[in-house]
């Protein structure tokens, strides 16, 4: 679970620490529970979406992190 104190990172800032596009820390974590989604979701008139910004706690980070390295593992 999450801390209000920990360190939350954006998606740009854990994209540079793990060497991948901001779009693929997105991706990863669009769905995943404890990150904090500020902006609305809702699709606009003309097709367009809001834009969501998205916080991630160091705890979150840590776990997906562990997640996508496992799998690389087993996928070698």
């Amino acid at each position: 679970m999450a801390d209000a104190f920990e360190k939350h990172y954006t998606a740009l800032e854990l994209a540079k620490l793990w060497g991948v596009n901001r779009m693929t820390i997105t991706r990863w974590f669009r769905e995943e529970p404890g990150i904090l989604k500020f902006g609305k979701e809702t699709t606009r008139r003309g097709g367009k979406r809001n834009y969501v910004s998205i916080r991630i706690p160091e705890s979150v980070a840590r776990r997906v992190y562990t997640q996508r390295l496992q799998g690389a593992c087993k996928a070698s």
